[in-house]
């Protein structure tokens, strides 16, 4: 196992429609805090304009969902958006336009091949020792940058500094791969809206689907990424992070494991996996509130990918 990699840091689901996603998570019984909307003013004198990407966050204690969508001209915006205005000197302004937009264009990308999850952030404990390994296997990537992150808590909301790392290598074709720290213990152990009605505690695994004949390729990748050496059976390697894991699975297989899952382009996020106080209470919860509810092989139960705008949405038993 690597020893500054230890967990999924977030999954990503890109969507056209943040309002609708947000309306099936709250009813799967998840806490979504309001869409984040970056605003602009485009010329003097205007007014504050959506821009760019928005997101939104479902939170555990150590890691989080986030929904993604691109602002479109005249789309439909939640009532309960936080508008987030870009202020800055306009020689910073125009850098963080320019990521905006190329954050954009990747998003873009991923809804041309499916709505679905298209994002996976690894969490590190040290994103200076993860780019050192990155630079080691010859992985390109965008160098460590500090960002802020919001973190509400009883207090109020810290705005809190992490370092983060995102891979660029052509051979990703899977969505956006990235590295993040997590902020001090201290503050994850204080936020709020952690405690999900369906039970669900933490996020604990990702889902990748390639085509047959891809996995060892692929596996080779993820090994490089994680520094560590993957469990093979058959058709299906995983990557053991300790307190989570990445699972990498052949087409031919994927049905084995979800069954009736098939995702229109490959390689992709077949789905992810979230770990429940008590399994039994959190299917009740989904069956009453209209979802199909499927069992696994492993005795997990998930919700297909056609009631969740093209993710499966697996829970587990902690």
């Amino acid at each position: 196992m690597s020893t500054e990699i230890n967990k999924i840091h977030h999954v990503g689901h890109v969507v056209y429609d943040m309002e609708m996603a947000l309306e099936l998570y709250r009813k799967l019984g998840f806490i979504c805090k309001p869409p984040a909307y970056p605003t602009m003013v485009e010329q003097e004198g205007g007014i504050p304009r959506p821009f760019g990407a928005a997101n939104a966050h479902i939170d555990f204690v150590e890691n989080f969902i986030e929904i993604v969508t691109t602002v479109q001209e005249g789309g439909r915006i939640p009532h309960d958006a936080h508008f987030i205005p870009l202020s800055a000197p306009p020689a910073v302004l125009s850098r963080i336009i320019a990521s905006i937009k190329r954050t954009v264009a990747t998003i873009s990308r991923c809804l041309a091949r499916f709505e679905g999850t298209h994002i996976l952030v690894f969490s590190t404990s040290d994103a200076i020792t993860s780019a050192a390994r990155l630079d080691q296997g010859k992985v390109g990537h965008g160098g460590v940058n500090t960002i802020q992150r919001p973190v509400e808590t009883s207090t109020g909301t810290q705005m809190v500094p992490v370092r983060l790392l995102e891979i660029d290598d052509e051979q990703v074709s899977e969505g956006r791969l990235a590295f993040a720290e997590n902020p001090p213990s201290e503050a994850l152990q204080t936020q709020i809206h952690t405690k999900h009605p369906n039970g669900a505690i933490e996020l604990v695994e990702a889902i990748l689907c390639v085509e047959d004949g891809e996995l060892d390729a692929c596996a080779a990748r993820y090994r490089l990424y994680l520094g560590t050496q993957p469990q093979k059976e058959g058709e299906v390697c995983e990557f053991d992070l300790g307190s989570g894991r990445i699972t990498i699975i052949s087409k031919s297989r994927l049905t084995d494991l979800l069954p009736g899952e098939a995702l229109p382009s490959l390689p992709g996020f077949a789905g992810y996996t979230v770990k429940v106080h008590n399994l039994s209470v959190t299917r009740q919860h989904l069956e009453s509130n209209g979802f199909p509810v499927i069992e696994t092989a492993r005795g997990d139960v998930f919700v297909p990918g056609a009631s969740l705008i093209g993710t499966a949405l697996i829970f587990r038993q902690g």
